[in-house]
């Protein structure tokens, strides 16, 4: 694992740097670290058996998509990233975590938009 403090500022850098017209919804979001998902986790990503290693992040809320006009005191969306599985994808080099911390991040940014896992393998983004 990264020490202490490190993989947070990746996290951190990699929302500083996305657009401001992509972030003027992101609004009532939580932006979480986990070290690995959970049980509930996997199954919340449809995940089966114990492949915890391949869940590199989660979105959980609803959608802007989904949302109407009754859209009022939800408790916020939650983004969590990984740390675990996320360096053991980017095989624990510093340029390759960074860059996958940054694809991560804009790929659960994009299920509060409402894009599908489906959409963003269309898009490279999968």
């Amino acid at each position: 694992m990264m020490p202490e403090g490190v993989f947070e500022s990746l996290v951190a850098e990699a929302l500083d740097s996305l657009p401001e017209e992509f972030l003027v919804h992101m609004e009532n979001i939580d932006v979480v670290i986990e070290t690995w998902p959970t049980k509930d986790d996997l199954e919340a990503a449809g995940v089966e058996g114990d492949e915890d290693y391949g869940l590199l992040g989660l979105y959980t809320g609803v959608p802007l998509t989904e949302r109407g006009g009754d859209y009022a005191g939800y408790l916020p969306d939650r983004i969590v990233l990984f740390q675990g599985p996320i360096e053991e994808a980017a095989g624990h080099d510093p340029e390759a975590i960074r860059e996958e911390v940054r694809f991560t991040v804009v790929h659960e940014i994009a299920h509060h938009y409402g894009i599908s896992d489906e959409r963003l393998e269309e898009m490279g983004w999968g």
